[in-house]
């Protein structure tokens, strides 16, 4: 059975022909005149005209003196007819004659100018008249019928899986679309585009462990942002309204179905806005995108679960942290201590770990009911303590003015009402520096730089996050399914 390099090792031998009868395997131009998919659907304006196409091979079938060649480019199939004939060819062209058609794989590029005709089958297809070699692959691409199914080899070499893989071709197109819908509906609400820097002196903005980095031109160690936030409030304070930036964040975490060290967020920021305006934004925004990425409201995700999204004139409901706690496991937040909700949660074969606060095991309940709930619904009634960049609510100061998007038993974004108070910024900073300091990694670092900014006043405001986290959920698929490139332990 012939193995790989047997495949390559004879790709190589036609390599070494195609240089020797004077063509350039890899020239720099390439021509073309329609896309594939124009022969096809613009036929009756096309037919018996010269067109020029190119693309990947896919087949070839030779019956004595007439060959079928099946190209492909980013658009369709198209199917090339070739005859033999005495014409001459150009090698220094790149030319390539039917007598040499044994020198073309499957993998190869090539361009075709020919005319547009129907087969005595009734295929349309472009005659060859002039056939240039574009790039000789030397390894080839698994066919359609043996299919590339593997996971790792589908992850490590996702550039044959968007050959073989018509789905996963076009997921990288909706996830493209899915960026550009968010752009495009923010940009149509007055929000500007500002870009905020990856290199960090502090990581704020989310509970998250850093990449350190380090600058040689400064002798600086740096962290690659964890989130968008404090560069962009400190936006607000230089008197811009609506902001928003699109861009990759790095948290150094472990892989899940759910996230990745490395992935693209949003986040935007809207002075004079409150977390009631920021609810309807949101679900505004979100059938939005959902609308110009999938034309579909109704989404079966990964996990199973079903979400409809909804009418535009129905509002997705609320769902209280402090009440479902109270509900399920009998714990009022704001009256109980580690000891009783550590029992709670090694009672739900939870995992307690030695850097955990009351804060953190709080959230590890919340995590075990929140995998039950479908969405959409907004998270509302969060403590306090366990947002500290939030404002907190009138009616009960210990709650903060903050919602999260349930959706598919997990939270697709966080959005709340600013906090702008730099006094009360500073405390709840020290709070979060004590907890990093008693050995909790993810806890936030005190930035002084942001306090300092709102001390020069920050305007009222709302602010919303999501990554693509919620492209991948109403895809359908795994985190690293949902990227092109995901990092990998590296293989030679």
């Amino acid at each position: 059975m012939a193995t790989l390099k047997d495949f390559r090792d004879e790709r190589l031998r036609k390599l070494s022909e195609l240089k020797e009868l004077g063509i350039n395997p890899y020239p720099a131009n390439a021509e073309r005149t329609n896309k594939n998919i124009d022969i096809t659907d613009d036929f009756s304006k096309l037919e018996g005209k010269s067109v020029t196409v190119v693309g990947r091979i896919k087949s070839i079938r030779k019956f004595g003196k007439i060959a079928f060649v099946v190209i492909k480019d980013d658009s369709a199939n198209l199917q090339l007819f070739w005859r033999a004939n005495s014409d001459p060819v150009d090698y220094s062209l790149n030319e390539h004659s039917m007598s040499n058609i044994a020198l073309l794989d499957s993998g190869d590029f090539v361009e075709c100018t020919g005319k547009v005709i129907k087969t005595q089958t009734g295929e349309i297809s472009v005659e060859i008249v002039k056939l240039r070699i574009l790039t000789k692959a030397l390894r080839p691409l698994p066919s359609d019928q043996d299919g590339f199914t593997d996971k790792e080899e589908r992850l490590r070499r996702r550039y044959v899986d968007t050959n073989v893989n018509p789905d996963v071709f076009q997921r990288y197109i909706r996830r493209s679309n899915f960026w550009q819908a968010t752009r495009e509906y923010l940009i149509s609400n007055g929000f500007i585009e500002i870009n905020v820097p990856v290199l960090e002196s502090v990581a704020g903005g989310a509970d998250a462990n850093p990449f350190i980095t380090h600058m040689d031109a400064l002798d600086q160690d740096f962290y690659l942002r964890i989130s968008h936030e404090l560069p962009l409030k400190r936006l607000l304070v230089g008197g811009y309204e609506k902001v928003f930036d699109i861009g990759p964040r790095f948290r150094n975490e472990n892989y899940s179905d759910e996230h990745l060290p490395e992935h693209v967020a949003m986040e935007w920021y809207w002075a004079y806005a409150n977390w009631d305006m920021g609810m309807k934004l949101t679900q505004e925004m979100v059938r939005s995108i959902a609308d110009k990425t999938w034309g579909t409201r109704n989404y079966t995700l990964a996990n199973g679960m079903k979400v409809d999204l909804g009418a535009n004139d129905t509002d997705w409901p609320k769902v209280s942290f402090v009440g479902v706690i109270k509900e399920r496991f009998g714990i009022d937040v704001f009256n109980t201590t580690l000891e009783a909700v550590q029992a709670k949660v090694k009672e739900n074969k939870i995992e307690v770990e030695k850097a955990d606060n009351i804060n953190r095991c709080i959230d590890k309940l919340w995590k075990k009911i929140r995998v039950e709930l479908t969405g959409p619904a907004f998270l509302v009634d969060i403590p306090s303590f366990l947002q500290p960049l939030a404002k907190n609510q009138l009616a009960d100061p210990r709650l903060s003015e903050q919602f999260n998007l349930l959706l598919g038993g997990t939270e697709a974004c966080k959005a709340y009402s600013e906090l702008n108070d730099p006094l009360d910024q500073l405390a709840r900073f020290n709070e979060q520096q004590a907890m990093r300091d008693a050995g909790d990694d993810e806890a936030m670092m005190l930035d002084m730089d942001y306090v300092e900014a709102l001390e020069y006043g920050m305007p009222p405001a709302c602010g919303y996050g999501h990554s693509e986290r919620l492209f991948w959920m109403l895809e359908g698929v795994t985190a690293r399914e949902g990227v092109p490139f995901p990092a990998l332990r590296t293989e030679k």
